[in-house]
């Protein structure tokens, strides 16, 4: 991995896919030390987390951590969720956070010299094309060493630098996912991640 700690720096996390890829690896972010992490190697001026959000259930488990981020170093971003049901029956939630994460990237390149992006979504890559036109490094975080791999090619060509989600995990994991066990999680540094459900199986 190539960082300049003199680099002026923003994280964009796209929420919902680190988490589907922390999942597939099989461990949990603790965003307190994520943050840490890229504070120690970085001039991080900016850190944005992109979630959608259900607003239509009394109690959402995004919200915790949510809330957690904003009081904690982090920018929010959100937007209502759209809930639907598949053709087997299950309630799904949809939302795509691309537009705000790429709007908010495209008007902080000027004063940027490094982005790292957490996404392994093809769609971002004319995004980071734009945003090297002006002078900025990105960084794509994500996975090849999921089954599929979370990376779309096409991104990961278009990075300057690509970075495996793995290999990096061990400096923000919270627990191991698996096994997952059946009994009352403990009290754990940073809220629960988004859109997960306590009684998937293991």
């Amino acid at each position: 991995m190539h960082f300049l700690p003199t680099e002026r720096t923003a994280l964009f996390i796209d929420g919902a896919n680190l988490y589907s890829a922390s999942r597939n690896l099989g461990f949990d972010v603790d965003y307190r030390n994520l943050l840490a992490y890229f504070r120690a190697k970085l001039h991080v001026i900016r850190a944005y987390y992109y979630s959608a959000v259900v607003e239509t259930e009394e109690y959402s488990p995004l919200k915790p951590l949510t809330d957690w981020l904003a009081y904690n170093g982090y920018t929010l971003v959100t937007k209502p969720a759209k809930e639907f049901t598949d053709a087997t029956g299950r309630r799904r939630i949809k939302g795509n956070m691309d537009i705000e994460l790429a709007i908010d990237m495209l008007e902080l390149a000027d004063k940027l010299d490094h982005a790292v992006l957490f996404s392994g979504d093809s769609d971002f890559r004319r995004l980071v094309e734009a945003v090297q036109r002006r002078g900025v490094r990105v960084s794509v975080i994500s996975s090849i060493r999921t089954s599929p791999p979370m990376i779309a090619d096409e991104l990961r060509r278009q990075a300057d630098q690509f970075i495996e989600l793995a290999d990096i995990a061990q400096e923000f994991t919270r627990r191991q996912t698996e096994p997952r066990p059946h009994r009352m999680a403990p009290m754990r540094q940073t809220p629960a991640e988004p859109f997960a459900d306590p009684h998937d199986a293991a």
